[in-house]
């Protein structure tokens, strides 16, 4: 992991498509912006770890059959 100090208003880059800006810090929470093209989806990681997990609970045996079935 990488750890960056940042203040107010400064930004840092990920791969030349992705700038997450500190917009605000109260206390000990940090408001951050994040640009981004719009095909590239921006979750919070609870969301993200959720949607995860939905998605294996989905995949089930029978799904791939029935998968199987549709390209036979």
């Amino acid at each position: 992991m990488l750890a960056l100090t940042r203040k107010k208003g400064e930004s840092l880059v990920i791969n030349n498509n992705i700038e997450i800006t500190v917009m605000d810090v109260r206390g000990d929470q940090v408001k951050l912006g994040v640009t981004a093209s719009k095909d590239i989806p921006i979750y919070r990681k609870e969301v993200y770890e959720q949607i995860q997990k939905e998605n294996k609970d989905a995949f089930t045996a029978d799904s791939v059959e029935n998968l199987r079935s549709l390209f036979q």
